[in-house]
């Protein structure tokens, strides 16, 4: 598990090796199939997958009441087998700034999004900024979500 402090060592061997750096950022609270079918299509078009997980603080203010259901540390768990590297977001992680940390550190040549992602506009700014480029790599089902999943179940 890294930070964006500890990940900048690592994306910048990683660069000096050639390798095709992708970035994800989510919550990812009960992994489901349009999760995983997202970090697959953003493996894909890259050498290295990176993902950053938000922190429970931050789900709690952003996805309300009763979120996450699973703790950071679980939903870091659950991912391992879909990514070469995580980064756990701390509750500071809340701010185009501290956004812009995470995409200064690790340089990522692709900032892999899904097709609802919030303020492509700006991510797109920031990740040209440093070298990289935006891409939807994944078409949303509205049909799934942790919301829809949580509300089908009375969790």
């Amino acid at each position: 598990m890294f930070t964006i402090s500890t990940i900048k060592e690592i994306a910048t061997d990683l660069h000096k090796k050639g390798k095709k750096i992708v970035l994800a950022t989510g919550f990812f609270d009960l992994l489901h199939t349009e999760h995983i079918n997202f970090l697959q299509k953003a493996r894909a078009v890259g050498d290295v997958l990176i993902v950053a997980v938000e922190s429970d603080e931050r789900a709690r203010i952003l996805k309300g009441e009763g979120r996450p259901v699973e703790t950071q540390a679980v939903r870091l768990k659950n991912l391992t087998p879909y990514v070469d590297y995580l980064i756990a977001l701390d509750a500071t992680f809340n701010n185009p700034l501290a956004f812009e940390s995470l995409i200064a550190a690790v340089k990522p040549q692709i900032l892999a999004v899904s097709s609802h992602t919030a303020h492509q506009d700006k991510k797109s700014a920031l990740v040209t900024k440093y070298g990289g480029e935006l891409r939807v790599v994944h078409t949303h089902n509205p049909d799934i979500s942790t919301s829809k999943l949580l509300a089908q179940n009375h969790v």
